[in-house]
């Protein structure tokens, strides 16, 4: 128990600094002969009415969401149109919801995301206004090099909205991350400023700020979109919805000149073209240059963006292409490039920023406590685990509370056992320790002053088999001993209750508690696994595992073949498993319809035995988007009944699919089972040892590296074949040996069967043993053949569960067997 380690550990002020942090700059002015200084304030009082602050919640992509009333993002925005049309940058509003858009006037209104081009970085947002004052935008061709400029927006905090700060054009045509030119500005720009008006000294708004170079040693470095960009945007959104861009199918890549910045004439290299796409059409092929676009130069990607700018889908343009020491002209009817930008929609949750409004208690349903929540309190911290230890911080700095919860402790703890616990634990000057006994909870206090001058109260609380300490941490003595500030500590402390009243409306719960881990992975799918499951690194896929490793979820993410259907799929799998056991050993289930992740899917069931215990799947088979999806359970039957049952309902109902999860680098995915043929083999040859044979490929071992080593082993699910060959021993050595030990077998049990013969094979005599047993309930056939050939003795032994032995598993085990083939010297 660490009660005072983890509330002194996260005390208030380190989180704090994280939450609200401000840092203010002074800005310095350029001399600048030709602009009348007196006429500063006059531009700002005209452009800034055009600029807005907007602010909302993150939306965070993890399937449990946090709302906390402090977490906010803002950026800002610029009127276009007076009917209540905002541009701001894409980034701004991705992943933003209930948002807010507060004027320079204070007035508020809520706002949607109504058009969104992630390529240009530029957004719409709508609120429901009339008379607004839209932004004047500037003539592209008037942007001149050092004219001087001013940034408004919102930086750091929302508080700042509106603020502007001055410089110059630094530089134009900039390739900064971005798909297309920007314009670099020594104005300050910082966190925030997203999204407002770059503006020259007529009040014309040249760009939008996009982002700021941050490197230590480096500063005055912004970027804005310009003018034109905007422009040809804003065009497309109003006309079209979005933006209609033009596509060639071809990956280009850029001279080394153009990745280091040097001035280059080189054109764009062609790495791949897109089957049947246009440039596939006009003959386009690897390795070919383009170096213009209707005359225009494209040296690199920027400029190849730049001029494709000018076109529409479906129009014709003429390519400059360089094929090797040749170049030509080729006509080109362009395609249309599909934006792999999602959509961006308002989620529904309410339209309060404040996502706590009229909450006035906050609690944990699962750990039964509650207490006041006053709007200055901040949730800073909490075991994602199980939500056990949570640390409240005051907005303002001035304290922090911690509640930790001990679990599976005596029912009857005492005072004194209270007041050891704390003893034991806490460090510093003792001014005050007491039990306090009281409705509806007694508890015991203790107040410590440590050696930085912190002051901690804490008071512990028994209740059942938990024990409860609530620790209030406030870093300034004078904060502590003022009167008024104590009594508003204590009165927030003294309303903490060892119960939760799921009724209450006012009530925020913000229990943390899980009974499973949940798994994101890159495609688009979540899910929970119980909490003392591990990940596991065997086999292929995602696996994931019980602490035994006897429960087990296997999780196969493959592409669908086209023209695949969920039933067809299933049908192959049961065929599979089916053809794998012989009867008697094999059960498979009926398949049952289901829907998972809210994806129409289908459920089926396996059994199988070698003999002893028998080991059960059920699995869930879903297509989506194009890929299949199998999410395998495999656990001793032995354990199933209620217990997996349980555990299977709590997974289906934890598995979601969501879009912003899926990598977007996700691409095609084999499925070996489409591509396997369990009768084609691989050759091995281990030439030391002067033999060669043919193995099924679906075997384990086959791709061995040490193919000199003396031994090779090659196995499959209940069978294997191995070699074994000795430069040591005589032949008559090793048969007797092997001959003793299946006597000491015979003797030992009745039903051991061995038999041995003398035989032709593999060009030479061979001593062939036959054994039929039963281990450990496991029934199974042996066949060792040993003989000598070329000073070695060669060992071969192949095994097969009765479990596995169908007549193709048998057979691709004989066939193996007799493809094996010795070397001549």
């Amino acid at each position: 128990m660490n009660y005072l380690q983890k509330a002194g550990k996260r005390f208030v002020l380190s989180v704090l600094a994280a939450i609200l942090f401000v840092s203010f700059a002074s800005t310095a002015v350029y001399a600048d002969a030709a602009v009348d200084k007196g006429a500063v304030p006059a531009v700002i009082e005209k452009t800034t009415k055009s600029v807005v602050a907007i602010i909302g919640k993150p939306i965070d992509n993890k399937k449990a969401v946090e709302k906390n009333r402090y977490d906010l993002a803002h950026g800002t925005g610029v009127i276009v149109k007076s009917d209540g049309y905002i541009l701001t940058n894409a980034h701004v509003v991705k992943n933003m919801r209930n948002i807010v858009v507060v004027t320079s006037d204070g007035q508020t209104y809520p706002g949607k995301t109504t058009h969104f081009d992630e390529e240009s970085d530029l957004a719409l947002v709508k609120i429901e206004a009339s008379g607004l004052s839209p932004a004047v935008l500037a003539d592209p061709t008037d942007l001149k090099v050092g004219e001087s400029v001013m940034a408004i927006g919102t930086p750091l905090s929302f508080a700042l909205r509106n603020s502007v700060t001055s410089g110059i054009v630094s530089g134009m045509d900039r390739s900064v991350l971005s798909k297309y030119q920007l314009i670099q500005t020594d104005a300050a720009i910082n966190p925030g400023n997203s999204g407002g008006a770059l503006v020259n000294m007529k009040g014309q708004v040249i760009g939008i700020n996009t982002l700021k170079y941050v490197q230590y040693g480096v500063d005055g470095l912004g970027f804005a979109i310009p003018v034109a960009t905007v422009q040809h945007v804003l065009d497309h959104f109003f006309k079209y919805g979005k933006v209609k861009r033009p596509s060639l199918g071809l990956e280009l890549g850029e001279s080394w000149e153009a990745v280091v910045g040097l001035p280059s004439s080189n054109g764009l290299e062609v790495t791949y073209v897109e089957p049947d796409s246009p440039g596939a059409k006009a003959g386009i092929v690897q390795g070919d240059v383009l170096l213009a676009i209707n005359s225009t130069p494209t040296r690199n990607q920027v400029e190849y963006n730049e001029a494709l700018k000018n076109y529409l889908p479906e129009q014709k343009v003429k390519l400059t292409i360089q094929s090797k020491s040749n170049s030509r002209i080729i006509e080109v009817v362009l395609g249309e490039e599909h934006s792999s930008a999602e959509n961006v929609i308002q989620d529904v949750d309410g339209s309060y920023i404040d996502a706590d409004q009229g909450k006035t208690w906050i609690g944990d349903s699962h750990y039964g406590w509650s207490m006041k929540y006053p709007a200055g309190l901040v949730k800073a911290n909490e075991d994602s685990g199980q939500g056990n230890s949570v640390l409240l911080v005051d907005a303002k700095g001035e304290f922090a509370i911690n509640i930790n919860i001990e679990e599976k402790q005596s029912e009857d703890i005492s005072p004194v056992g209270l007041m050891k616990k704390l003893a034991d634990d806490a460090k510093g000057t003792t001014l005050e320790k007491r039990f306090v006994e009281q409705k509806p909870q007694s508890y015991l206090l203790l107040v410590r002053k440590n050696e930085r001058g912190e002051y901690y109260q804490i008071r512990a609380f028994s209740k059942g088999d938990k024990v409860y300490y609530l620790t209030l941490a406030v870093e300034k003595e004078d904060s502590y001993n003022n009167a008024i500030k104590r009594n508003s500590y204590n009165d927030l402390l003294d309303s903490f209750v060892l119960s939760f009243d799921a009724s209450n409306p006012s009530l925020k719960d913000i229990s943390a508690y899980q009974a499973g881990n949940t798994v994101t992975t890159e495609y688009g799918l979540v899910f929970d696994t119980p909490l003392e499951w591990n990940k596991r690194d065997w086999g292929n896929g995602l696996n994931y595992s019980s602490k035994d490793g006897e429960q087990t979820l296997s999780v196969q993410v493959s592409s669908a073949a086209s023209g695949d259907t969920l039933k067809d799929w299933v049908a192959r799998q049961s065929a599979k498993f089916n053809d794998s056991y012989t009867e008697g050993y094999k059960e498979i289930g009926e398949s049952q319809d289901a829907v998972i992740g809210g994806i129409t899917a289908i459920a089926k069931r396996y059994a199988s035995t070698m003999g002893d215990k028998w080991r059960q799947s059920h699995v869930f088979y879903i297509m989506k988007d194009k890929y299949k999806y199998e999410l395998k359970f495999t656990f001793p039957r032995a354990v199933g009944g209620e217990v997996m049952e349980t555990l299977l309902s709590s997974f289906e109902k934890s598995v979601a699919f969501t879009k912003d999860g899926v990598n977007r680098s996700l691409g095609f995915i084999q499925d070996i089972d489409d591509l396997s043929d369990l009768n084609k083999t691989i050759t091995y040859t281990n030439k030391k040892y002067m033999y060669t044979l043919h193995i099924p490929e679906a075997w384990q071992g086959v791709y061995q590296r040490e193919l000199d080593s003396p031994s090779a082993q090659f196995s499959f699910n209940g069978g294997s074949l191995g070699i074994s060959v000795d430069d040591r021993s005589s032949l008559e050595e090793t048969t007797k040996r092997i001959e003793q030990d299946h006597k000491k077998n015979i003797e030992a049990d009745a039903n051991y069967k061995n038999s041995a013969a003398d035989e032709e094979l593999f060009g030479t005599n061979v001593r062939k043993f036959t054994t039929t047993y039963k281990s450990k309930n496991i029934p199974y056939t042996l066949i060792e053949y040993v003989f000598e050939k070329n000073g070695y003795v060669y060992s071969v032994r192949e095994r097969i569960n009765d479990a596995v032995k169908t007549e193709e598993q048998w057979q691709r085990l004989e066939n193996a067997v007799h493809s094996i083939q010795l070397l001549s010297k």
